[in-house]
């Protein structure tokens, strides 16, 4: 798929990359509309009071408004006992009939038959012309948005299985280590073969299961199982073919233990899953239901679609350096720099709400501009590693909304609160193991006098990007009603990316021209269309990998293992420590957003009836979770952050000389600042309310 075949596009653009260009484009296309929807119906009611009424053809009612009380009195008191009254021989009867209350019953409806026949003619008078165009616009448009909620689903079967297609052809799928020789390689794709079938299996089970329940199927449902199907069997037979056709470029030798290091993580956990649900649980469909109930959540999963994709194309952009040209006049030394970096990324990761989703979406950025200024590739990758660590406990993380959904003993604005504090503790530690315990030479600013002039300068080309950003966010905020937030984030900060690029190529006249000085000619087209080659395998490799992590909640919530834990200890202390290991093995394991599910209906209730603090859990439980994330032997932000940087990069951070933290500082940084905050945050309050 690397080679070039029609009108200079390879094989994967055109079967991978202009797909998932364009499921994306449609995310973002109808969740606007809906926005657009919700500002022309308000448009509509102000242009014409009570538009709702117009919005269609009323109703002609089928009541007389004419009709003659006298006779119908008449014909009232005529009538004889209906047929089943006659049968009970009268017994219903309650006594003589009275004309008068007869007569003002036949009234009263002719009043308000008057009354809805007035209510038609009015109605039917205001829909003019004009209204009639306007409602026909409002209801193609409310008809867009009824299509892309029901597409929901379709779009994110499509996507994940495109994308996750592109993964294993490419070899991008998340590993502990890269594969180097030919026994990596067909290790790794031989299990790849093996839980790809798994899951075909699993999805025709499941989808056989349905029907034979007696269950009525619609036909979306129906699609959906058939998506499914089909995406599988696609991945079952690209992993056949990636199987037999071994690159030139694989090393001979090679030693079986380093080959299941290659294993990506999502086969590692189907094949524990899926073993469980067909050997344990009896139930081969396993997989195939907790995938669906992944459906659910399609509009989050989209958004983590969406937030990559936004990511990979500031990787196209000057914006990244251009912002880092604004520290690089104080001459800071590389430790303050990767300080700064990691806060400045926290904002972001407030948006995006997982600190995984943001390395794969801009860690590349920020591993390359620190380098550039001159940091040692070890704490670079610590930074790139750290980078979305800070910033899920700010507002307006949506992982902080999701646990306040789920947990009625907490608000998002006390959560917020206190996440600010562990925010502002955790950049400290950041700052004190970074220019205390880190540092390799003297700590030395410019002199205000210079750095200041040249900082100013440095911000002149950054000017054009704020005001794209701010027409783009005024635009929704003004036109549509829509302010960013942690909802509209997703839809928004695509745009906000288009923007920049148009911009670019407006401003460069196709070309890009670059810090150090260099023209590389890319025009919209092509910047676009890297963007999203580089978004097809990192998507497929993260939805996939979040889907079999719903499938793994799966078997820890059947396999019922948090009920071998008390439903309440008698120390809060003794539960504290419980539940920090707990926490920490959840985060090395499961995505944020299923774990915090999980937890959500397991432990949680442990920690509140051993009388801890429902915030004072849930703040232990967003760090433990990204201590998790930074955690051996997983490591997933590490992986990630393998992913965006190479093999290249990471083969030659190995360092064979120096300390054992030296030698290992990419791992050993991240871990103990998040590990000193854990304790802090965990353990520190106890200390409080103990005194």
């Amino acid at each position: 798929m690397e080679k070039r075949t029609v009108a200079g596009r390879s094989g994967q653009e055109w079967l991978s990359s202009l797909p998932a260009c364009f499921l994306l484009l449609a995310v973002v296309i109808f969740s606007t509309s809906s926005d657009i929807h919700n500002k022309v119906l308000q448009l509509g009611q102000d242009l014409w009071s009570g538009y709702y009424q117009l919005r269609f053809d009323p109703v002609q009612p089928t009541c007389n408004p004419a009709i003659n009380v006298d006779a119908a009195v008449q014909q009232r008191l005529a009538q004889k006992p209906s047929g089943d009254d006659a049968l009970l021989g009268g017994l219903l009867d309650s006594g003589p009939v009275d004309p008068k209350a007869i007569r003002a019953s036949i009234e009263n409806a002719k009043k308000a038959c008057q009354a809805q026949f007035a209510d038609y003619r009015s109605i039917q008078s205001r829909i003019t012309p004009g209204v009639k165009v306007y409602r026909s616009v409002e209801l193609f448009i409310a008809d867009v948005v009824a299509f892309g909620l029901t597409a929901q689903r379709y779009i994110l079967a499509l996507i994940v299985m495109v994308c996750a297609a592109t993964a294993t052809f490419t070899r991008h799928h998340i590993a502990m280590r890269g594969m180097e020789t030919r026994l990596d390689y067909t290790v790794s794709h031989f299990l790849q073969f093996l839980a790809n079938s798994m899951l075909l299996m699993s999805s025709y089970m499941y989808r056989k299961m349905s029907h034979d329940s007696g269950a009525i199927m619609t036909t979306g449902q129906e699609v959906l199982h058939d998506l499914w199907i089909g995406g599988f069997l696609l991945l079952t037979l690209v992993s056949v073919y990636k199987l037999f056709r071994v690159p030139s470029e694989m090393k001979e030798g090679g030693s079986l233990m380093h080959a299941f290091l290659t294993v990506p993580l999502y086969t590692t956990m189907c094949l524990v899953s899926g073993s469980y649900f067909s050997l344990v649980a009896h139930n081969a469909a396993g997989i195939g239901i907790y995938l669906d109930k992944m459906m659910e959540l399609s509009d989050m999963f989209l958004n983590v679609g969406l937030y990559v994709w936004a990511g990979m194309m500031l990787k196209q952009t000057r914006l990244a350096s251009l912002v880092f040209n604004l520290f690089r006049p104080w001459k800071m030394p590389p430790e303050l720099l990767a300080v700064v970096a990691v806060m400045v990324a926290s904002v972001p990761t407030a948006y995006t709400g997982a600190s995984g989703i943001f390395v794969i979406a801009a860690g590349s950025v920020i591993y390359s501009e620190l380098r550039n200024a001159g940091a040692r590739r070890q704490l670079a990758l610590a930074a790139t590693a750290m980078s979305g660590s800070l910033g899920v406990v700010l507002r307006p993380c949506l992982l902080v909304v999701v646990i306040a959904y789920l947990n009625r003993q907490v608000t998002t604005d006390n959560l917020y609160h206190w996440g600010g504090w562990v925010f502002l503790l955790t950049s400290v530690l950041f700052l004190l193991m970074s220019m205390v315990f880190n540092r390799q030479r003297g700590f030395k600013l410019a002199p205000a006098s210079e750095a200041f002039p040249e900082m100013i300068t440095a911000l002149r080309p950054v000017i054009p990007y704020i005001l794209v950003i701010a027409a783009v966010v005024v635009f929704y905020w003004l036109v549509l009603g829509v302010a960013m937030d942690e909802f509209s984030a997703p839809r928004i900060l695509p745009v906000i990316m288009l923007g920049i690029l148009v911009y670019e190529h407006v401003r460069f006249k196709g070309s890009r021209e670059h810090v150090s000085g260099e023209i590389d000619h890319k025009g919209l087209e092509q910047s676009l269309r890297s963007a999203t080659t580089e978004t097809t395998s990192e998507i497929g490799a993260l939805l996939l990998l979040f889907g079999l992590s719903v499938s793994i909640g799966g078997v820890i919530e059947r396999s019922d293992v948090m009920s071998m834990f008390p439903q309440a200890l008698g120390s809060p202390w003794s539960a504290m420590l419980l539940m920090v290991a707990i926490l920490v093995v959840l985060g090395m394991i499961m995505d944020p957003f299923g774990a915090v599910i999980l937890v959500s209906s397991t432990v949680a209730s442990i920690a509140y009836d051993s009388g801890i603090n429902p915030i004072h859990f849930w703040m232990v439980t967003l760090v433990a979770f990204e201590l998790g994330y930074l955690s051996p032997p997983v490591a997933l932000n590490h992986l990630l952050t393998r992913q965006v940087v190479g093999e290249d990069e990471m083969n030659a951070s190995y360092l064979k000389e120096g300390t054992f933290y030296q030698r290992h500082e990419r791992v050993m940084m991240p871990l103990l600042v998040m590990g000193v905050a854990l304790l802090i945050v965990a353990f520190g309050p106890l200390f409080y309310y103990a005194r």
